[in-house]
């Protein structure tokens, strides 16, 4: 790693070996949560390569206690502190170095190092919590083993959980116990943890299939842990799912995952002890909805996929951060799709990219995959990082095929099973095992913003030939005006005028095969020779690269793919092209409607649809993926034209909408099996189109009162508040009332009201902010007030006379001082404020300069600095 250099940076290419090793360390904690004593034990070797480098540790906030070397207590001028490093001097070879320092885990906000959350005591350290916690080496490629031990009040901490395996437990006398436990494997700080608390467990024990017996446990403070029954099933189905596809087995005696109420994060992949934003492990019909228990299930694959791709190999440095992250969100989306619809999983994906990472990719704070400096690392946790790293991911997967894809895998842990590696590394392996150059794939990691394919098509009828040329391009993006062509494979299909597809290979300047493009420079040629008629093409089928197609389809071209296709993703994506040509075509949007409705009816009525593919063709793109599409954003006209557009197919599909409704109440009852699952989310997907025909919003209140599932009633509730209907209110107090002591479901109707799509709903979010209900030391609470009300309200957060940006701008400064990266996610919700029209562009950029040399956070202000450019 490296230090800043004078403009604030850390370079990548500053990157320098860690000057002095610590091969084992021994921490023991005497935990209390007003102070916790930490000492710490490290052995220390210096790298010979660097003679003479000084030893120095990382270490924030702590106050020291003691400080020995090789068992003697160091005079103060053999030392010094500055509050953020620890400096030894005199020290050049072979050492141990012992510290004892204080933490106050009560009064930690920051949810950094050791805090309290409840009555547990808990740690996250990545990305660099860890110096809050003891000093160290607190970076990566630093990889020592550990010993651990644990002592606490027995009444008050009653289990006491951390890394590896358990070694042994004793009475200390005077109500205190203590548990030891060693983690055997070279692991980086990032990856500590610990758990210390009054805890209940769901377990089970299963066999790897190398033969070593596993025990599984679910920890959550009591009354919580009759809800972690899904959260296990998850843990053993990912254990078994990582066994077939990668041959990856696990390799500690006891894999615990701990739920905590306060995180900032979703969950953290410390080895052999995850801890769970509990919103993704408790779960029960009652308060978890369908795509609750989906988003457990694919996190806690995540969490525990990491036990290869980041723990057993892991990082070099934070810039190769998207080689565990991505790499991991491309493995549980696999998971996910081998275990439930892949076409549904698919859709979810590129959803979340169309909305989300592309406007990242396009706005003030794009980045690369692989950034090449960064002023703070927990700003690039990031969309880009994580699902479009992913997609490269896929990229690669899509060019080399799963044989070679795999092999290349277990190449790569082969090869660097307990080392921090880097891109390189990961490439390497891939290379040697598919036999590919890999350079210029590799520009994926490079260079940020979303490549452009431009395609036209000629065809002369007197000779038959049919050329398609396709252009590529990367838009400029901050730090990088000029791109260089990446290697892109486009998928493509022809079908003539009967429909067939058209197999015969095109006389292409690119490599092609089975249906796939390689595209490796700016322009490429495809031709087909003797066709008897125009063909009607296809691209991107199953979205094999995360780019943005451009061909000049009719209207009549787009419905009749729509038909053609039987990839549910496809004709998913057909949809939504008529639907955002319906919305921002001008020239043909009511012809683009109508074809829209007939393609809408006929999946309506076929009885043979997936019901869960039918509600994703109901939904429509959402503001934020048709505004990205725009060169200036008019909130309101794009607002009144989507809610005209689903006003009017409503109106037109009523009676298929209420058939499909009526047709899936039995299938919906109950259960967490597909076809219950299914039928629900299309019963809620018409529920939402017929309330707009329905003032009285009979058919929601009947459904809210008649709900047995979390599921059901939340829709039903969603319905109610956001159309204003006459049982909103009571309906609102007798959810929250019947969940009032469950921080979990309160959040979720606490979402509901941030959402409302009205100006007006500033005003609630004010009013909750007054109540008890409001607790912004807790993130999850954060995220579904201010975060829904700034990245899912167009018509709140975008107020015309400002008030919405203004409000955001003021509470970022108020939670800077609390909880700074909770702070700076808000201020991802002004990342495209260049590209919306007057005057809400100036007052975003009023709101934003009033933050200027008001945030003490280091996250803040590296973000301000980016959007203000």
């Amino acid at each position: 790693m490296s230090l800043p250099r004078g403009d604030g940076f850390i370079h990548l290419a500053d990157y320098r070996p860690p000057a002095w090793r610590i091969p084992s360390a021994e921490l023991q904690f005497e935990l209390g949560p007003d102070a916790t004593e930490v000492t710490a034990r490290l052995a220390l070797s210096p790298d010979p390569a660097q003679p003479g480098e000084a030893l120095e540790l990382d270490g924030e906030e702590l106050e020291l206690l003691a400080i020995a070397l090789d068992g003697q207590p160091l005079p103060p001028e053999r030392y010094d502190y500055d509050g953020r490093r620890l400096r030894v001097h005199g020290v050049a070879a072979d050492c141990t170095l012992e510290t004892r320092a204080r933490i106050h885990p009560a009064a930690n906000t920051r949810l950094e190092g050791l805090y309290r959350s409840g009555r547990l005591l808990l740690t996250q350290c990545e990305a660099e919590g860890f110096r809050r916690i003891t000093f160290f080496a607190d970076r990566p490629d630093v990889m020592p083993r550990w010993r651990i031990v644990l002592r606490a009040d027995r009444a008050a901490y009653p289990v006491l959980l951390a890394n590896g395996n358990p070694v042994s437990t004793r009475e200390l006398g005077d109500g205190r116990h203590e548990a030891t436990w060693e983690n055997p494997h070279p692991t980086p700080a990032y990856l500590f943890a610990i758990a210390a608390g009054a805890m209940e467990r769901v377990s089970s024990t299963l066999e790897t299939m190398e033969g070593r017996r596993v025990e599984l446990n679910i920890w959550a403070e009591p009354g919580d842990v009759a809800r972690c029954a899904y959260a296990l099933g998850a843990v053993e189905r990912s254990l078994r799912w990582d066994e077939r596809r990668f041959g990856r087995c696990y390799d500690l005696d006891v894999f615990n995952v701990v739920a905590a109420q306060d995180f900032t994060m979703g969950a953290m992949e410390n080895k052999g002890l995850n801890i769970f934003n509990a919103r993704y492990i408790l779960a029960d019909e009652a308060t978890a909805t369908d795509a609750d228990f989906l988003a457990i299930e694919s996190v806690v694959a995540h969490e525990y996929l990491h036990n290869w791709s980041g723990n057993r190999v892991t990082l070099r440095d934070w810039f190769q951060l998207s080689l565990k992250e991505g790499l991991t969100v491309f493995r549980d989306t696999e998971f996910s799709a081998d275990l439930h619809s892949r076409a549904l999983k698919r859709i979810e994906v590129v959803r979340l990219l169309r909305s989300r990472q592309f406007p990242e990719d396009a706005g003030a704070l794009a980045h690369a995959v692989r950034p090449d400096r960064y002023r703070e690392i927990s700003n690039f946790y990031t969309m880009t990082i994580y699902e479009k790293g992913a997609e490269v991911i896929r990229v690669l997967h899509t060019l080399v095929g799963e044989a070679a894809f795999r092999a290349g895998m277990d190449r790569y842990f082969a090869d660097n099973d307990g080392r921090a590696a880097t891109l390189e590394d990961f490439l390497a392996a891939h290379a040697a095992a598919s036999g590919r150059d890999l350079a210029q794939f590799a520009r994926w990691y490079s260079q940020a913003g979303t490549p452009e394919l431009h395609v036209t098509d000629a065809f002369d009828a007197a000779t038959g030939d049919y050329t398609l040329t396709v252009t590529q391009n990367t838009p400029p993006t901050p730090g990088q005006p000029e791109k260089l062509p990446l290697l892109v494979p486009l998928r493509f299909a022809l079908y003539d005028a009967s429909g067939r597809a058209i197999t015969a290979p095109p006389e292409a300047d690119a490599v092609v095969h089975d249906g796939l493009a390689e595209l490796t420079a700016p322009t490429h040629v495809l031709r087909w020779r003797g066709l008897g008629a125009r063909p009607l093409p296809a691209f991107n089928q199953g979205f094999a690269a995360p780019v943005k197609l451009h061909f000049d389809y009719t209207v009549d071209q787009l419905a009749r793919l729509a038909r053609l296709e039987r990839d549910p993703f496809n004709r998913w994506d057909l949809l939504q092209r008529l639907a955002t040509d319906a919305l921002l075509g001008a020239a043909h949007a009511e012809a683009a409607t109508a074809a829209l409705g007939d393609a809408l009816a006929d999946l309506l009525a076929d009885a043979s649809a997936d019901p869960a593919f039918v509600a994703e063709c109901l939904a429509l793109p959402d503001f934020d993926t048709l505004a990205e599409a725009l060169p200036e954003v008019d909130v309101d006209t794009l607002v009144a034209r989507r809610e005209e557009l689903l006003d009017r197919l409503a109106e037109e599909q009523v009676e298929g909408l209420q058939a499909r409704y009526d047709a899936l109440a039995d299938a919906a009852r109950g259960g967490l099996g597909g076809e219950a699952m299914s039928a629900r989310a299309l019963r809620n997907a018409c529920l939402a189109w017929l309330t707009r025909l329905d003032p009285e919003a009979k058919l929601a209140q009947a459904q809210f009162d008649a709900a047995t599932t979390m599921t059901e009633r939340l829709a039903a509730l969603r319905c109610l508040l956001h159309f204003q209907a006459p049982g909103a209110d009571a309906a609102l107090q007798a959810f929250r009332d019947a969940h009032a002591q469950d921080p979990l479901v309160t959040d979720k109707w606490i979402g509901l009201v941030a959402t409302r799509p009205d100006p007006e709903a500033l005003d609630e979010v004010q009013a909750l902010m007054a109540t008890p209900w409001w607790k912004p030391a807790n993130p999850n609470r954060v995220r579904a007030l201010l975060g829904s009300f700034a990245r899912s309200n167009p018509l709140g957060f975008h107020r015309r006379d400002g008030a919405g940006y203004r409000f955001v701008a003021g509470q970022v400064v108020a939670l800077d001082a609390i909880n700074p990266q909770v702070a700076a996610r808000l201020l991802g919700g002004f990342e495209s404020w260049r590209r919306w029209a007057s005057p809400r562009r100036e007052l975003a950029r009023e709101a934003l300069a009033s933050l200027e040399g008001k945030l003490a956070s280091p996250d803040g202000r590296d973000l301000l600095q980016r959007l203000l450019g």
